[in-house]
């Protein structure tokens, strides 16, 4: 296949700039892949297209305030610093916007708190740096900086500058272990009502941790998109969650991933080794931590998932092959294709998807 094959047209007014008003209030594309119909609801109604003895699988991550407006302690130049991996408390990984003069061991001073300062340490071939908070007595870490500094890095395809409100909004109702760049977007139309309302009719719900990255956005350059190098992202599946899923499937319940991000865990914990590197693989997730470049495209065999909640993504995306695979692709791009005729609004904050 190519990444071409994986490409349609989206006209830039459906692209979503600002989320909806009420969360559960967006539209509900519902594939239903036996009977290869396509089906329009709102996703509030999103309980009645489950049953009693299911289970949903969410990703907890909880994204970062990572953006920071800096200055050049030398020449005063701003420079706009993108945290995207803990080394430690006080040094990070970041990029950096302009890059180019931003040398080793040269200052920043933090705008709106110029006493704290960071020192760039290293250059990564990558053309990252690791910056080191120089003055933790105002800011003990890196983490409190972002606390009481940091911007929501929104997607690049929003062409606005974050406010005070994506703190909220670009969050999930239930995020809880802080370390994303970027939100799991299926999760954003989830309300604590309708949590609750899901439980209340016998479907079961779990979490695991994806910190979603930078690579998220990176796009596909390769025309070939095996050739394409995969983002590595750091994730962690528990006992309980993998406990809870095998009883659910031995049940005979559903498994629905929320997200292409619970996707890529649970199908990589299906796929381990041991410590002698021989391979454990098993019909459901094996209880693990550690990294994940999981690509998934058309002729992949899923274990783990019967069923995904997911947002339309972007063309020639990594993120459209995984949805593809899941439905086959003619199938999803017709959907796509139904969605731009019905003005369906896309990306992060746009609309979703439910395909069982």
């Amino acid at each position: 296949m190519k990444t071409s094959d994986f490409d349609y047209n989206i006209p830039e007014r459906l692209i979503a700039q600002f989320p909806c008003r009420k969360r559960d209030e967006c539209r509900l594309m519902y594939i239903d892949r036996p009977n290869h119909s396509i089906n329009h609801d709102k996703f509030g109604d999103l309980p009645g297209l489950l049953k009693p003895g299911d289970r949903l699988v969410f990703n907890d991550t909880k994204v970062l305030p990572a953006r920071i407006f800096c200055c050049k302690a030398d020449t005063g130049a701003k420079i706009e610093l993108l945290f995207t991996e803990r080394i430690s408390d006080i040094s990070w990984k970041v990029l950096a916007k302009p890059a180019k003069r931003l040398k080793k061991n040269i200052r920043l001073f933090i705008e709106d708190i110029p006493q704290v300062q960071l020192e760039v340490n290293d250059i990564y071939e990558d053309g990252g740096r690791m910056v080191t908070l120089c003055n933790n007595r105002v800011v003990a870490t890196i983490e409190e900086l972002l606390d009481r500094s940091g911007r929501i890095p929104l997607p690049p395809y929003i062409k606005r500058e974050s406010g005070q409100s994506d703190k909220e909004t670009y969050q999930t109702v239930y995020a809880a272990n802080a370390g994303a760049i970027a939100s799991p977007t299926a999760g954003l139309h989830f309300t604590d009502g309708l949590m609750k309302k899901i439980n209340d009719m016998g479907v079961s719900t779990s979490f695991l941790t994806l910190h979603v990255g930078i690579g998220t956005f990176r796009p596909v350059t390769e025309s070939d998109p095996l050739k394409h190098p995969m983002h590595e992202e750091q994730y962690a599946l528990t006992p309980q969650t993998a406990a809870e899923i095998a009883q659910t499937r031995k049940n005979g319940g559903r498994i629905i991933a929320v997200g292409t991000t619970v996707v890529r865990v649970m199908e990589h914990c299906t796929h381990l080794t041991d410590s002698k590197g021989d391979a454990c693989r098993s019909e459901n997730p094996v209880a693990s931590s550690g990294k994940t470049r999981l690509m998934i495209m058309p002729g992949y065999t899923f274990k783990a998932v019967d069923g995904i909640v997911t947002n339309f993504h972007v063309p020639q995306s990594t993120l459209l092959m995984l949805v593809c695979a899941f439905a086959g692709r003619d199938f999803i791009l017709d959907a796509y294709h139904e969605a731009v005729k019905n003005e369906y609004r896309f990306f992060s904050y746009g609309d979703a998807m439910l395909i069982l």
